[in-house]
């Protein structure tokens, strides 16, 4: 019998049974001061109160081992914070509200990660920001899907990592989640340019454990939680 995990903007929901084994532990390997997302992992960083092009590289990240019955894992680097009206990003003159509507955006997703793989080295994804992402193909490290970027420009494949870079002009500082997950098959049936929606349904009963970390970061010094 396997265990079905239910992932949404908000939370992750576990359903405790016997046959549920313990959360898998997720460690950002290094961070900033206050548990914020260190600059050299961002795509921005703040620059006379806008923006300006960050290192862009993967996190160090390492997270503890499934059940025994784990064949590989996945992970899902997601931002819960981004504004929902897209026409506020980084407009002169306007302040983007703390509680505005906000919607989620996904910024890495590897599945398929070989199941002796329980951490990934700084920049092991993304390192720097190539034109149009990285490619879309199975690696050592696990099988890259398409971050959030794909939706809105038409300019790559956008794989890889995509770090953070909230809006200048938003009041919200913004989450960073990675989740890992645990599953019990050595390969999903994914489409190549697969995206986060993909992986969940896919995933669908293969979840066996899974579990969570976040930092925070803004470019924006009026920023408040």
């Amino acid at each position: 019998m396997h265990i079905r995990t239910i992932a949404t903007a908000a939370a992750i929901l576990s359903f405790s049974t016997p046959l549920m084994a313990a959360e898998i532990t997720v460690t950002f390997r290094n961070s900033g001061p206050g548990g914020t997302l260190a600059a050299e992992n961002a795509s921005c960083v703040a620059a006379d109160g806008k923006a300006a092009a960050g290192s862009n590289r993967s996190p160090a990240l390492s997270w503890t081992k499934g059940p025994a019955r784990t064949r590989s894992y996945a992970i899902v680097m997601t931002d819960p914070d981004v504004p929902a009206d897209l026409s506020l990003l980084n407009r002169e003159g306007t302040e983007i509200d703390k509680d505005a509507p906000r919607m989620e955006f996904t910024h890495w997703i590897l599945a398929d990660i070989p199941a002796s793989v329980t951490e990934l080295a700084e920049g092991a994804d993304g390192d720097g920001m190539p034109a149009g992402g990285l490619a879309l193909e199975m690696t050592r490290h696990g099988r890259r899907g398409q971050n959030g970027f794909a939706a809105f420009l038409k300019d790559g494949p956008h794989g890889g990592y995509m770090g953070a870079c909230p809006p200048w002009n938003d009041l919200r500082i913004h989450r960073y989640r990675v989740t890992a997950y645990a599953l019990d098959t050595d390969r999903l049936t994914l489409p190549k340019a697969f995206t986060r929606a993909d992986f969940l349904a896919a995933a669908k009963g293969h979840i066996v454990s899974s579990g969570a970390a976040e930092l925070t970061y803004t470019i924006n010094a009026k920023a408040t939680k």
